[in-house]
């Protein structure tokens, strides 16, 4: 296979000779680093480990014995003190393994390493972002939170350090929650440039601690000007090239894959080869003195094998028929058909792959996401012959050349079965892990990617579908390959046709599985904490709504009596005796007039809140989050939460999960929901839902207590963007339309959420440690038209399809910052009429209907010649008294004026009375 050199030949030979790129620094450098090309607009080229166990297949005992041998000048380094009180840090996806091996080098450290993975139920402890990947977030989950609060020196480990800005960003982001006086940097490679050096010593400055940097060897990469755009059209030319030929995989689907120098001549993809032609692959050299070579593996422990890294045969009849799987979606919306469960009917009898059980410890981690103590360490080092011994059983009696492939950020336990297979067996065991990480393949002696499998996710990542692959497999002759993975990849995409399984079959005689079980946290006992928050409320028992609809994070209040004739009500709020949020208004009852003026709106706009849905959540899917967890501001917002969530499985096939929140003006958003939210959901993933802007109060109120809660909890990754149907104030980005127009939630209050009343808030109901109450008001039910507004709305997606295409389209590629022109609007009014105060002012025909249903407003102004959608505001206006006065170039639709001079009920941003 293909190691750092092959008679003579460097693996970076052919990138460095197309680009002008040049490689140099230690002896040794390339013997531990190849080059190849990607895809992607930071960086054209990859610097490829031939000793990480990654995208080369390698002895793991070199793997191994590199991360130990580093974490041993790590603990010479630190002095036995501060060792013992050390945590290691590795970087998802390429260092999980490697950082483990660090950390069992260091000796008694425990080891947390970054995931791209969310897991429902654990709370994040921190993030940051790696720039220049294709993959950028990360996600710190321990299952102990004390894990990063020590003081002791905190070891972060990456397999390179290139800019310094992952470590730099890491950092920045733990130090201010959990400031420590040392860190130190462990990568196999430090590649930084001077002026990176610098910076990075000018940071450790700034923030008062001690960074030192450990590297098995260093150097730079020296790139021409416009490297990045030759790079990328040399890429883009091989992949054409690819393309061009026809190349088919297995499932029958074309795809671009690179043709280096001539087409195989049978059904090959991602590598045409010498070998594919009868031509024998040249066998790699091994150097077992030199310090750094691919090779010699630092020993690892006494006795470890891998002095030595006998060169792989080359099989011609497996040479260079690298396949392809098709990607699982192709244009969005596309619906993909379910593939065959290996333990379905179609598959029962046919099996891909041999299961090997390896009888995991019980209750003992996976790897390191939540976290891996000394003690996780001792058990498994316990269970590992036993288990090694099961898949040397389960191995070909014949086998020369077995392959253990890991998966993704699961490094760590199939590099330890490899390990310990090495040590049961006369087969030579190569290691090596699948990625998320595009590379072309290029099958000559001096490119570092001969070879390329490509193939479906197949563990549901949170970020959506897409490919996968795996380098130097294919066409290696390995007469058996171990697939090693958790059981949440453990999928039926794994063992369909052209899922990973399915590709790996193609090229070996035997493939075997061995899944290991994907470790969830038991829930932590926090004793500083109250008892843990019940789950969300949900119908037939709270609101009108299917229970799968929304889940309320709120507290029932049904039985207590909160409501008070609207006089009283507001002259207790003027007085300064209450704040609104304390107690409900009286429900109004809609006139059968109104009620019909309600199906008469909702007839004539059910296609364009159809519209406006579909291209809100759209939007929301595309730039959000590819599996987004709604969070609407009850009640108001709860509608359309339910309608987005409604789209997304119409359109998708998504389940998407859906609360509702309360939120008060001058008092926040309920705390202890958004603990919740984030001790079952990634906060990254939340999506704040609204029916509509007015002048933008609430998308402020939110953004301030977003703010507070990161202050007072130290929890991330709230985005208070809000999502909503209708924007006429242009106060956020995430929007279906800008039109001010009628959106029929809006004329009734209960009857239309639910049955749900505003949410309260009041000291002697709602505790430090409770949600916000509300009331079901299931005496009007007889009046509820809920659902059926839902169900008319939804009626109408097939129809608006194509508009909603054009709609979101238009939106995604044009300007849509926020200018708070509705603010500036209000402001003009509120002197003009000489209220002297904005939230006296309602914009929109929500906010004019709200007024009206809850309040005695002073005045209402109407666009001149609005039509329609303002019938039901003249009606109500009509039964209360307050006069309707048209204006002719109103920037809404419709405003509601409440004026202190003449109105009781009018009250300011803290919920108070309002004097002049």
């Amino acid at each position: 296979m293909n190691n750092a050199v092959n008679d003579g030949v460097w693996s970076g030979s052919w990138v460095a000779e197309r680009l002008g790129v040049e490689l140099v620094g230690d002896d040794g450098l390339k013997d531990l680093l190849g080059l190849a090309l990607r895809r992607n607009p930071k960086r054209a080229h990859l610097l490829v480990s031939h000793v990480l166990g990654k995208h080369v297949p390698q002895s793991p005992s070199v793997v191994y014995g590199y991360g130990v041998d580093l974490g041993r000048r790590v603990r010479d380094l630190l002095g036995a003190d501060e060792a013992g009180r050390a945590v290691v840090l590795g970087y998802a996806e390429t260092a999980t393994g490697l950082g483990h091996s660090v950390a069992d080098g260091l000796g008694l450290a425990p080891y947390l390493h970054s995931t791209r993975r969310p897991v429902p139920g654990v709370a994040t402890a921190g993030g940051f972002e790696e720039s220049h990947s294709h993959a950028t977030s990360h996600l710190l989950l321990p299952q102990d939170p004390a894990l990063l609060a020590g003081d002791g020196p905190l070891v972060l480990v990456d397999d390179e350090f290139s800019t310094g800005n992952t470590v730099l960003n890491t950092v920045r982001d733990l130090h201010a929650r959990y400031p420590r006086p040392r860190y130190v940097v462990v990568a196999l490679v430090d590649m930084r440039s001077v002026a990176d050096a610098g910076r990075l010593e000018q940071f450790a400055r700034e923030i008062g601690a001690r960074v030192d940097l450990v590297a098995a060897a260093s150097g730079a990469v020296r790139l021409p000007e416009g490297v990045l755009e030759k790079g990328q059209e040399l890429v883009a030319r091989y992949e054409s090239e690819g393309a061009a030929q026809g190349v088919r995989s297995p499932a029958g689907a074309s795809w671009p894959v690179a043709q280096f120098p001539a087409p195989p001549k049978q059904g090959v993809a991602d590598a045409a080869s010498p070998e594919a032609r009868g031509a024998a692959r040249p066998a790699p050299s091994a150097t077992p003195g030199a310090r750094g070579a691919a090779c010699p593996a630092p020993s690892a422990t006494p006795g470890a094998r891998g002095a030595a890294c006998p060169a792989p045969s080359a099989t011609p009849e497996a040479r260079g028929t690298a396949g392809s799987a098709p990607t699982p979606l192709g244009a969005r919306g596309t619906a993909r058909p379910a593939p065959a469960h290996p333990h379905s009917d179609d598959n029962r009898n046919h099996p891909i792959a041999a299961r090997v059980d390896l009888r995991w410890p019980h209750g003992l981690p996976d790897g390191g996401r939540h976290g891996f103590t000394p003690a996780h360490r001792t058990r498994l080092e316990n269970a590992l012959p036993a288990m090694a011994a099961r898949l040397a059983e389960a191995l070909p009696e014949d086998a020369h050349r077995v392959h253990v492939l890991g998966f993704e950020e699961l490094m760590y336990a199939p590099l330890r079965l490899a390990r310990e297979l090495e040590q049961v067996t006369r087969a030579e065991v190569r290691y090596s892990t699948t990625t998320r990480s595009p590379v072309l393949a290029v099958d000559d002696p001096g490119y570092a990617i001969r070879s390329r499998l490509v193939f479906p996710a197949h563990d549901d990542p949170a970020d959506g579908p897409g490919e996968r692959y795996a380098y130097n497999v294919a066409g290696a002759g390995f007469d058996a390959v171990v697939a090693v993975v958790d059981s949440a990849a453990d999928t039926p995409e794994l063992h369909a046709p052209g899922g990973l399984l399915d590709q790996l079959a193609a090229h070996t005689p035997q493939v075997l599985l061995a899944v290991v079980p994907s470790y969830v946290p038991e829930p932590r006992n926090v004793p500083e904490r109250p008892a843990m928050l019940p789950e969300p409320l949900r119908g037939p028992d709270f609101s009108s709504y299917p229970p799968d609809e929304v889940g309320w994070l709120l507290q029932d209040l049904s039985d207590v009596s909160l409501e008070a004739p609207t006089e009283e009500r507001e002259e207790a709020i003027q007085s300064g005796g209450a704040h609104y949020a304390e107690s409900l208004p009286v429900e109004y009852q809609p006139s059968e007039q109104y009620q019909e003026l309600f199906h008469t709106a909702l007839e004539e706009s059910a296609a364009r809140l159809a519209r406006a849905v579909g291209a809100v959540t759209e939007i929301v899917l595309t730039e959000r989050s590819s599996r987004p967890v709604l969070v609407s501001l009850a009640r108001a917002g709860t509608p359309v939460g339910v309608l987005m969530r409604r789209w997304a499985r119409f359109r998708y096939g998504l389940d998407l999960p859906h609360y509702a929140v309360s939120i008060v003006r001058g008092r926040g958003i309920d705390a202890n929901a958004l603990r919740w939210l984030a001790a079952h959901h990634d906060p990254r993933d939340v999506v704040f839902v609204d029916g509509w802007t007015g002048k933008g109060a609430i998308t402020r109120e939110l953004a301030d207590a977003i703010k507070e809660f990161e202050a007072s909890d130290g929890v991330t990754g709230f985005d208070p963007e809000i999502a909503v149907l209708a924007d006429p104030g242009s106060c956020v980005r995430t929007y279906g339309t800008r039109e001010d127009f009628l959106i029929p939630s809006a004329c009734l209050n209960s009857t239309v959420s639910g049955l749900i009343s505003r949410t309260v808030l009041r000291a002697d109901l709602v505790g430090p440690n409770d949600f916000h109450g509300a009331k079901f008001y299931r005496e009007l039910a007889g009046t509820d038209v809920s659902v059926a507004f839902l169900d008319a709305v939804s009626a109408r997606f097939p129809e608006v399809l194509d508009a909603v295409d054009t709609q979101a389209k238009e939106l995604l590629s044009g300007d849509r910052a926020p200018t708070w022109e509705g603010w500036a609007a209000v402001e003009r009014i509120s002197e003009e009429y000489g209220i002297h105060d904005v939230n006296l002012v309602k914009p929109g025909v929500g906010e004019t209907t709200r007024v009206l249903l809850r309040r005695v407003p002073w005045k209402i102004l109407a666009r001149a010649g609005a039509g329609a959608d303002l019938d039901h505001v003249r009606l109500l206006a009509e039964q209360r008294g307050v006069p309707v006065e048209e204006v002719a170039e109103l920037p809404y639709t419709c405003v509601g004026l409440i004026h202190p001079k003449y109105t009781r009920g009018a009250t300011g941003a803290d919920g108070r009375a309002v004097t002049v």
